[in-house]
């Protein structure tokens, strides 16, 4: 099969162009280094079977291009940041919004058999009732938040008008090698690593007891590569389905690296959720999802990474 990933060269792009490679498909890396880097993908380049274009999917010109042939898209190109949506609102609408309709578009053009769309937990927003099940009413309560609702909507839109299988997927949190941990917004879990390896006070914003339901990177390869080469269409989460707080999380990066230090605490942050927890069972029943990697298994082996990659002892 050939393979197109966009943002192939970020964090959860590179871990699935990696699986389809090895798994001797044909794939093409669509990236602008917009927040993906070439180091991610170099091992891959390689291989006779990767080749890698740059460029933004705002150019529909460029998409069709590379489209031409595909059997499927990999869609995971954006601007995944809540504060960065925040404070840029219209560049996170542009990115999000316009360039998964110009993916599809494309799609459409190129008649490409089905697309993957990485959605996000986020749209959820602060709705009390746990676990989230895909069935339940958005409430997002951010920018990207909304976008990514939005992308969801025209993937729909797109299959019942055009017949283009699509299938979103919604990310609960994901964590794993390659996790850019210098970003201003960095996610939580490598600014914590990066920040005990260092022997420094990692920051909580809250109190410490908001709950996430972390999601090791290669369980979210998993769920896409069975998501394309199912017949699922739709919407679906994708997590581990248990959650731990912050304060715990914190506290087993500490267990692991054998590293202790005090924690600092600063006022909650415009747009965080207080809690998430999925309910992974339309998933697992569409096309076989079935997560392998706890918290703490997930953590290992990030640690390991970082230890070796980003913060050598």
């Amino acid at each position: 099969m050939k393979y197109i990933v966009t943002g192939g060269a970020g964090f959860i792009g590179s871990h699935i162009v990696e699986e389809l490679a090895k798994q001797q498909h044909e794939v093409v890396i669509f990236d602008n280094f917009f927040s993906g880097k070439m180091e991610n993908i170099q091992p891959f380049l390689k291989k006779k079977n990767v080749t890698f274009v740059q460029g933004s999917i705002t150019s529909i010109s460029l998409l069709k291009k590379i489209f031409e042939g595909a059997d499927g898209i990999f869609h995971e190109a954006a601007i995944a940041s809540v504060p960065r949506s925040i404070a840029y609102p219209l560049a996170t609408n542009e990115a999000n919004v316009t360039g998964t309709l110009n993916v599809l578009i494309t799609a459409r053009d190129c008649s490409v058999r089905k697309v993957l769309f990485a959605s996000s937990s986020s749209v959820y927003g602060n709705t009390p009732t746990l676990p989230k099940r895909e069935d339940m009413t958005p409430n997002p309560l951010s920018p990207y938040a909304v976008s990514k609702l939005t992308g969801e909507d025209y993937l729909k839109v797109f299959y019942e008008i055009y017949g283009i299988k699509t299938v979103s997927l919604r990310y609960f949190n994901v964590f794993g090698p390659r996790q850019d941990p210098k970003s201003e917004y960095a996610a939580v879990i490598p600014r914590f690593i990066t920040k005990i390896l260092s022997h420094e006070s990692p920051t909580i914003y809250g109190d410490g007891g908001q709950t996430r339901d972390f999601t090791y990177v290669k369980d979210v390869v998993q769920a896409n590569i069975r998501a394309m080469e199912s017949d699922a269409q739709g919407v679906f989460n994708v997590a581990y389905c248990k959650r731990i707080d912050l304060y715990k999380l914190a506290s087993l990066i500490m267990e692991i690296t054998g590293i202790t230090v005090p924690l600092v605490y600063e006022p909650p942050r415009t747009g965080d959720v207080r809690d998430s927890l999925a309910d992974i069972k339309r998933a697992q029943k569409a096309f076989g999802y079935a997560p392998e990697y706890t918290v703490k298994k997930g953590l290992k082996e990030m640690i390991a990474w970082y230890q070796k990659n980003i913060c050598p002892q």
